[in-house]
């Protein structure tokens, strides 16, 4: 068991800080966080935490404002209480796609919220496929950006698909969805899309051979499930024998559950960085893998200040 770590588990996904704590062999911190009649957030730390490694557990899921505000006063309440480093462990980091000014008079917000971590007093964030990778550059502390790729294609290696092709959704995805396939040695292709607006989008064409192929659409996230299902009929459309969809976080949310339920996809392979509710928990064709051994091992050896890169080497 290692010596001196703390770790705090906020409201948004208990049942995540359980599985991590139990893989590192201790038990979540004792911590009250409770609501005020009029809806304003308190916490308190139950545990002498002075001079501990603290690590929070809090993915900024929905409710993403309430989640983002308890994990605020979380890290200031350790702060106050005299921890020696505290580490805010995102699985999901909220509001990362507003990560530049892509209209007028339009805020960056993923850039506010690190301000925001930084400011309650957090020394580190570690986080799991951030949207857009030049967020780590948004804090003045270090970032550890984790990967789920190893724990996906664990699975889908284990699939044993036949001539499989991963397929990028979009053209801001294809890095991602080239690593992944070179990790599994597949081809690759890309959807060529038009976004109208957001959370609206318009498949316009298939950038690679799907022919009688087993098609797996990567994305870091499934929010609307707009863009994976069209992405799942054209490749249907053009040939593709079996469609599947992969993706790190499950937002799911709107008419998400229930545009993959009428989709041609035939699984959706999620991690549980995202807690599910019991109408999600009851989609058949969505398959939920833990991210806790890999969130447990990234604490253990921050705490050892060992390498965590060698983790996806």
């Amino acid at each position: 068991m290692p010596e001196g770590i703390k770790v705090i588990s906020g409201s948004s996904h208990m049942a995540l800080a359980q599985e991590v704590v139990a893989n590192l062999g201790i038990s979540v911190c004792d911590t009250t966080v409770t609501n005020f009649s009029d809806g304003e957030i308190t916490v308190q730390i139950n545990e002498n935490v002075r001079g501990t490694d603290a690590f929070v557990v809090q993915s900024t899921c929905p409710p993403v404002n309430d989640n983002m505000m308890k994990l605020l006063l979380i890290i200031d309440a350790l702060k106050r209480a005299s921890a020696g480093r505290i580490t805010a462990v995102m699985p999901y980091y909220g509001y990362a796609r507003q990560d530049r000014k892509v209209q007028p008079r339009v805020p960056i917000s993923s850039k506010l919220v690190a301000d925001l971590i930084t400011v309650a007093g957090a020394n580190r964030v570690l986080s799991v496929d951030l949207h857009a990778g030049q967020i780590q550059g948004f804090f003045n502390i270090p970032v550890d950006h984790l990967y789920a790729s190893p724990v996906l294609a664990d699975y889908v290696r284990n699939r044993n698909f036949k001539d499989l092709v991963i397929v990028s959704p979009d053209a801001g995805g294809v890095e991602r969805a080239r690593s992944f396939a070179k990790r599994l040695q597949s081809s690759l292709a890309i959807i060529d899309k038009r976004r109208e607006k957001a959370n609206v989008s318009q498949v316009m064409n298939v950038i690679g051979d799907v022919r009688n192929r087993d098609a797996l659409i990567l994305d870091d996230m499934i929010d609307t499930a707009g863009t994976t299902t069209q992405a799942a009929e054209a490749l249907k459309e053009k040939g593709a024998k079996t469609v599947v969809a992969a993706s790190t976080h499950a937002v799911l949310s709107g008419p998400a559950i229930d545009r993959i339920n009428a989709s041609v996809l035939e699984e959706v392979i999620v991690t549980n960085t995202i807690p599910l509710d019991s109408k999600k928990e009851k989609c058949g064709k969505l398959t939920v893998l833990s991210i806790a051994p890999l969130l447990a091992e990234a604490i253990k050896r921050i705490h050892e200040e060992s390498s965590i890169s060698s983790l996806f080497v």
